[in-house]
This record gives structure tokens, sequence and C-alpha cells, in this order.
């Protein structure tokens, strides 16, 4: 079965929160879909959307797993941003949360020998 994957984060403004995207995910989007909204490709038909769409911003809690997530927060922070809180969960899982200006929640966690 063929799978694409699209997850969408809600801002306010496209044009001041595609800066902070860049940072956060350490590259230009895959591409512009509209003058309001930019994909990122995170990993094979795995997609990162965020739209300009003011009524539903700030909803958003995303978790992408990956495999050395301590390397990952280290590469964030160069770029200048730093997780809101750390979380914790049985069987060695953890996650680092970032929140963007309109209170979208980005985590990356990592889920040990059990994922």
């Amino acid at each position: 079965m063929f799978l694409d994957l699209f997850a969408g984060v809600y801002v306010h403004d496209y044009e001041s929160a595609k800066p902070w995207y860049v940072r956060l995910l350490g590259a230009e989007p895959s591409f512009i879909a509209s003058d309001t909204e930019a994909v990122w490709e995170l990993a094979k038909h795995r997609w990162l959307v965020v739209e300009q769409n003011a009524e539903h911003a700030g909803h958003c809690v995303q978790t992408v797993f990956v495999d050395d997530l301590d390397a990952l927060v280290a590469e964030i922070a160069e770029r200048g941003i730093e997780p809101i809180r750390w979380e914790t969960y049985p069987g060695d899982v953890r996650k680092a949360v970032f929140g963007d200006a309109d209170g979208n929640e980005i985590g990356f966690g990592y889920g040990g020998d059990n994922l």
C-alpha cells in the first residue's frame, strides 16, 4: 500500500512564521504550495505543511520520532531555537517540544528500543 502523510500546522502570519520553521527544520521548504503555504519533506512520503489560517492557528500538536534525538536538538539549538519543555515516558521514550510564536507545538521524540 502506498502512503503519503501530510501533517498540517496553521499559523496567523505565514511570512513571519516561515523563517522560524526554516530554522527548526534546518532547510528551506521542499516546495511552496501557494503564497501562504510551505511544505517540508521530513522523510520519504512524510510532509510537514505550514499554512496561514488565522482562525485555526496555534492548535497544532505534532510529534516526529527520530533516531538521534540529542543530536537533532543540538543542531536546532545551533540555529537559535531551544525546546520549551522535555517530556519522558515509560520505556526510554523522550520528547523535546518546540513552540512557535502562535503556540503550535512541534515535538521530536526518541522511542528507545520500543519503536
